[in-house]
Parts: C-alpha cells; structure tokens; sequence
C-alpha cells in the first residue's frame, strides 16, 4: 500500500520547502515539475508555472513534465486530462507512483528546490500563514478545488463610481461587456485547445504502442504532429522574466 494522503504532503512540502495543503494541488503539474527536478536537474524549472489556475496553463506546465518523460524514457503515461481537474483519488495515485520513482532514483545529496524555482513564480519558501480572514476563509474552498492556495483578493475603491454620475454608469457598462467579451474568448479558447489537446494525447498513445510510426518523416503522424508544435511570431510561449502573477498556488 503506498504512503498516506498527510504522509506525502510532508514528504513534498520537506522536499520542495512548499505549503501544499491538498493532494488535489499537485493537478497544477508545477510541484510535480519539480519532483522530477530534484532527480534529474534538467527541467526548466523557469517555465513552470507555480501561480497560476487554468487548465490552460495547467496543460502548460503538464507539458514540461512529458518532455522529462520522454528524455529520460520513463515508461509511464501521463494522465493529464485527469490529472488537470485536481480531483483527490487522481492526483493521490499519481503521487505515490511519483514517490515510488523518486525512492528509486533520488540521486541523494542536498536539493536546493528554493534556488531551482527562482524566477519561476512560486514563494520562496514554506512559511508559517497568518489566521485567514473571513472573506478568505469565505472564497477559499472554491481555490482549493482549482488547485490554488486561497489569497484574499485586494479591494478596490469604488467611490469613483458612486460619485461619478452617468459617466461612470456608462464606464461601467463598458467595462461589464469587455469582461463578458474576454470570457467568451477564454471559453472559445479552451474549447479548441482541448481539442488539440485530444489530438496529441492520440499521437501519444499510436506512438506508443507503435514506436515505428515516429521513424517515419513523410508519415502522416509527423505531418500532423509538425502542425501541432509550430509556432508564429508572436505566438511562442515567453521564457519566464521573473514577473510574479498575482494569484499564489502554493
């Protein structure tokens, strides 16, 4: 039987000098980057993403950890669409199997996880938190669920509003109709990436069970897969430059 819920958050907190609370946390894929890290010390741990909450950027990090995967031919499917929906008994069998791996192949020695995350987003370090308030306490739970460590959001003024008249009822209603356009796009984006993102685990899984159809250049896997991973001008993903998001995920 593999370790206990509370006994591998105290193994990944010790290791990584973290503050996850939930096993469900680890479907951000950012913690799981950095296990992998501490064997190997080759992930670009730059372009983890530890603040983040999208399954987008999620798939991100979950991407990172398959390019290890891969380079180190560790024989064991990702299961990220499950993964990504930071459910408990998913992300609870991953982990063991994670510990499992990383008793076996921990080259041993100190891991400084602090200094391999710098830049990359995440706290520093694992620090005592002061008594949430009550509205943190209020919104936390729906965070947790996401994979995030709950932050109050920061209050903004609103007497602008108040005493502005009917100019700043139309601000208003302008600014209401950019946010629903924006979470339409943000809709319509996820519903296309996670088709693509369907395709690939299909490549995935026909590579696999036969590893002959990757030698082949002119085949129509490497012609789909070529499609896939092209990038535009202005469309690659940015090496991180150290900005820290505003939400915090551990």
């Amino acid at each position: 039987m593999g370790e206990s819920r509370q006994e591998l958050l105290g193994w990944l907190n010790n290791l990584l000098q973290l503050n996850v609370t939930k096993v469900e946390q680890c479907g951000t894929g950012a913690a799981l980057c950095q296990i992998y890290d501490s064997i190997y010390q080759d992930l670009p741990m730059s372009r983890v993403k530890f603040n983040v909450n999208t399954e987008y950027a999620y798939l991100q990090n979950f991407k990172i950890l398959q390019n290890c995967f891969a380079k180190h031919q560790i024989e064991r499917l990702v299961p990220v669409e499950s993964l990504i929906k930071c459910k408990m008994q998913d992300n609870l069998e991953f982990l063991q199997w994670t510990k499992r791996f990383w008793d076996q192949y921990y080259p041993g020695g100190e891991y400084d996880a602090v200094a391999r995350r710098k830049g990359a987003g995440a706290p520093a370090a694992a620090a005592p938190a002061s008594a949430p308030t009550t509205s943190a306490r209020t919104s936390g739970a729906g965070a947790a669920r996401r994979g995030t460590t709950p932050t109050a959001a920061p209050t903004r003024s609103t007497a602008g509003v108040r005493t502005g008249g009917v100019a700043s009822a139309a601000l208003t209603q302008e600014l209401n109709a950019m946010k629903d356009t924006v979470a339409g796009l943000e809709r319509e984006r996820d519903f296309y990436f996670s088709k693509l993102r369907d395709i690939e685990m299909l490549l995935q899984q026909a590579c696999e069970a036969d590893p002959e159809l990757e030698k082949d250049e002119d085949s129509l896997i490497k012609q789909v897969q070529a499609i896939l991973y092209s990038t535009e001008e202005g469309f690659e993903i940015p090496a991180d430059d150290g900005v820290v998001d505003d939400q915090e995920t551990f």
